[in-house]
């Protein structure tokens, strides 16, 4: 059988009044890269710091290699980067590096994280000197230092170009390939459907979908009819709008009936297509909510 790495039992955490997580229950299996997905305050980041230690379950139980996640044994065998990181400012990057390392009993050398990461040119700078997107690579790289078995990427993505991006994707794939696991937040559904093989979506602190990306896309049952247009009406069964310029995407379940309602409006239109699912189309249809790109803490 597959190791668990980490495991959510029913947990449940408040703030307050405020239900961040609520009575949720998820493993982690040891090779997987887990992708979690929900709207603003979904309750993503507070599970993911629930497994690192950061937080304890208001109730239920959660646990890191077998461990709790405060335990010494299971922090050394997880790396982490969350959705915001504060460094010294004084300090230059391969300084931090080394600070780091020092608390792994096997790291990554300075020069061969630098070189995988593309931070070279960054080794002797101050991070307080660093743009937004080197400070988001070191962070990332941070997270790989100690040779971790699991990793937690909150958000890893935002504020990177699209080129760096998409290197950082081929790291986690290679890291994942290598016999690595990993779980990534991301409001980018693209950077999700590149990576997971199994995404939870998560609304109001519940998991209200645990699957595969094509599962998902399958499970919605909803189709996209895409078109190109000044204005469109408003039209029944419409669950969901993608607008581009003048090329709007309307997400129904019954795409049939609204090309026959969109018809009868009168409205004037061209280049109709219809395809099928996405997994945006299954984030809709679980959250009624359109995600967004910029991250939430």
């Amino acid at each position: 059988m597959t190791e668990v790495l980490a495991r959510a039992s029913g947990v449940t955490r408040r703030y307050g009044d405020v239900v961040a997580v609520d009575d949720l229950s998820v493993e982690i299996p040891a090779g997987q890269l887990l992708g979690l997905l929900g709207p603003n305050g979904a309750g993503k980041s507070t599970l993911i710091n629930m497994f690192v230690g950061l937080r304890k379950p208001t109730s239920g139980a959660v646990e890191l290699f077998g461990h709790d996640p405060r335990d010494v044994r299971a922090r050394r065998r997880m790396g982490m980067t969350p959705q915001e990181t504060g460094m010294p400012e004084t300090l230059q990057a391969g300084e931090v590096i080394e600070f780091v390392a020092a608390h792994y009993p096997n790291p990554i050398s300075r020069k061969e994280l630098l070189a995988q990461f593309h931070l070279e040119d960054v080794e002797r700078r101050q991070t307080g000197g660093l743009s937004g997107g080197e400070k988001r690579r070191l962070a990332i790289a941070l997270a790989f230092v100690g040779r971790p078995d699991l990793v937690f990427l909150d958000e890893p993505t935002t504020g990177l170009d699209v080129e760096v991006r998409r290197a950082l994707w081929d790291g986690v794939k290679a890291y994942n390939a290598a016999g690595g696991t990993a779980v990534i937040t991301s409001h980018y559904l693209e950077e999700i459907e590149e990576l997971a093989q199994r995404v939870i979506i998560i609304d109001n602190g519940r998991a209200v979908a645990d699957d595969s990306v094509d599962a998902l896309r399958r499970i919605s049952g909803l189709r996209k009819v895409t078109i190109r247009a000044l204005e469109v009406p408003a039209l029944p069964g419409v669950v969901g709008v993608e607008q581009a310029g003048d090329v709007v995407s309307l997400i129904t379940a019954d795409s049939d009936q609204l090309v026959r309602d969109l018809v009868a409006s009168g409205a004037p239109f061209a280049d109709l297509e219809v395809s099928s699912g996405s997994l945006e189309d299954a984030f809709l249809a679980y959250t009624t909510k359109a995600p967004t790109a910029a991250p939430t803490a």
